[in-house]
């Protein structure tokens, strides 16, 4: 992060991004069935993203006109268009996780360690990408569907590039001139190229962080199955939910509410597959040393709305659950 602090002022992104929306694998996928949607979960994230972006109380036209699953018609009608012709959208980006799409294929060959010379591991960055890339296509039609001119842009096909797992290159330009043109870019974890291991795992949450180093969001919002950050794996009794959490200038975070008399169990992180609440907190509090709010939150629920629409920005209401990770400046 500290590379991606001196070399800012090459930003491609010349006028402000609202929002960057993390959407968690866990969340939008069923975990423990292998490459299935949780399609009611994403329908209502759908709709929430079409409601903070969109200032219409009308639903624009869909513009998914391709055949459904098990469907037999394509819906499309040229007319709705005619009246919505001025309907803007805010300036989002979209990354997701890949939940139980890619996981299966990236461990069951070894991806994440590189040596793409071995054809079991070249076999499974080709499956890999073939999984996670059949998610994104889901969330860009779903996205679609309500209205929102969502674009599916895949990090290894826009030239993303890692050094032993670390971004060293990535064309933002792509990304910046799809939002110029009133398109909304919808990113995912990818399999890419390394400069020393050949071939990594590239997840959602390093994207994020490196988007919002450059693109700098008024606020970025993680929604997940949980309603936050836990001091503790959320299934035990006891577990507290963790309100607010402040980062100080040298990435450092410490809990500002609740007050808590125990210390955090965050090492073992059972409670998320994908690396671990600790990882989240980590990228979040790199996001947050930025100066940008991010709010961790429970996903297709009446405080993920609120989270996504950006009314947390002035007070955090007692009543909203979920966590806020800021700047402790």
């Amino acid at each position: 992060m500290e590379e991606l602090n001196k070399n800012q002022s090459h930003s491609p992104f010349t006028q402000p991004i609202r929002c960057i929306v993390k959407l968690g694998g866990a969340a939008i996928t069923c975990k423990n069935e292998l490459e299935m949607v949780n399609e009611e979960i994403l329908q209502k994230v759908s709709e929430q993203l079409r409601q903070a972006m969109i200032a219409s109380s009308e639903k624009p036209p869909g513009m998914d006109w391709s055949k459904r699953h098990g469907g037999s018609e394509i819906c499309c009608n040229p007319e709705e268009f005619g009246d919505h012709s001025a309907t803007e959208c805010s300036r989002f980006i979209v990354v997701h996780g890949a939940g139980s799409f890619g996981h299966f294929q990236a461990s069951k060959s070894g991806v994440h360690k590189g040596q793409l010379n071995k054809p079991l591991v070249k076999g499974g960055f080709v499956a890999t990408r073939i999984s996670v890339t059949t998610l994104n296509l889901e969330i860009v039609r779903a996205l679609a569907r309500e209205g929102i001119p969502s674009i599916g842009m895949s990090p290894f096909s826009c030239g993303w590039i890692t050094s032993e797992r670390h971004i060293s290159s990535a064309d933002l330009s792509s990304v910046a001139k799809a939002i110029d043109s009133g398109f909304t870019p919808v990113l995912h974890g990818d399999a890419v190229l390394d400069e020393i291991q050949e071939c990594t795992i590239l997840s959602g949450d390093v994207i994020i962080s490196h988007l919002a180093a450059y693109s700098k969001p008024e606020y970025v919002v993680f929604l997940t199955d949980v309603y936050g950050v836990y001091d503790r794996p959320p299934t035990e009794p006891d577990a507290v939910l963790l309100k607010e959490i402040a980062v100080a200038e040298d990435g450092s975070w410490s809990v500002v509410k609740p007050k808590l008399q125990n210390s955090i169990e965050l090492t073992v992180a059972a409670h998320d597959t994908t690396g671990g609440m600790k990882t989240k907190i980590s990228e979040a509090a790199m996001i947050a040393k930025l100066g940008i709010d991010v709010y961790i939150v429970k996903a297709a629920t009446s405080h993920s709305l609120r989270a996504l629409n950006g009314d947390l920005r002035s007070s955090i209401p007692d009543d909203w659950l979920g966590t806020v990770v800021r700047s402790a400046r």
